[in-house]
């Protein structure tokens, strides 16, 4: 739904550290020495998500890593989690183990739309994930346990949804007023 470019423009204007969680995990994955690179490989060609104790500890260490490069200034670390949570354990760790979150953002994109966008991303990105077959996957995964994440956010009233069917401009207009909801301001 255009995460990357809606992140890009949030880290911008509001100053957050932007995190992937699935950059981490493909850096996890390609990185020589890793004790998990080839059980994430194979998760994520599967379409499949990692274990939440993998993920959980990859974000912990990044976010742990950022705050000691502020030397210091931990406070007003505002960190842009992407990706992440994808079930519900996930979510429940890390709101006990790192942090609660302050909200969901939710980009809410149909799933014609989402394959259209992300073979198209294929052609360039080198990403092995980005095919039919992979996607129609994901896309499953994403509807059996990632949507009970948000239902139960939601529920919490932590979940800002915004539709991603319009054009990356239009889509930020809303995010940027969603934001302003929140009480986040631009920087």
């Amino acid at each position: 739904a255009g995460k990357g470019t809606q992140c890009a423009n949030l880290v911008r204007d509001y100053g957050f550290k932007h995190l992937s969680a699935g950059d981490l995990l493909r850096e996890e994955q390609d990185r020589p020495d890793s004790e998990f690179g080839s059980m994430i490989k194979d998760y994520i060609t599967n379409g499949k998500i990692v274990p939440m104790e993998v993920t959980v500890q990859l974000l912990e260490n990044a976010m742990t890593d950022y705050i000691k490069k502020r030397e210091g200034r931990e406070k007003g670390a505002r960190f842009l989690i992407d990706g992440f949570p994808r079930k519900m354990d996930q979510a429940l760790k890390f709101e006990e183990a790192v942090c609660p979150s302050q909200f969901t953002l939710f980009f809410d994109c149909p799933e014609d739309v989402m394959q259209e966008r992300l073979i198209n991303r294929g052609k360039t990105s080198g990403r092995t994930d980005d095919n039919a077959e992979s996607i129609s996957k994901r896309f499953k995964t994403f509807v059996e346990l990632s949507m009970p994440v948000v239902d139960h956010f939601d529920k919490e009233g932590k979940v800002v949804k915004v539709s991603a069917t319009k054009g990356p401009d239009e889509i930020y207009e809303e995010v940027k007023r969603r934001m302003g909801e929140k009480g986040f301001e631009m920087v």
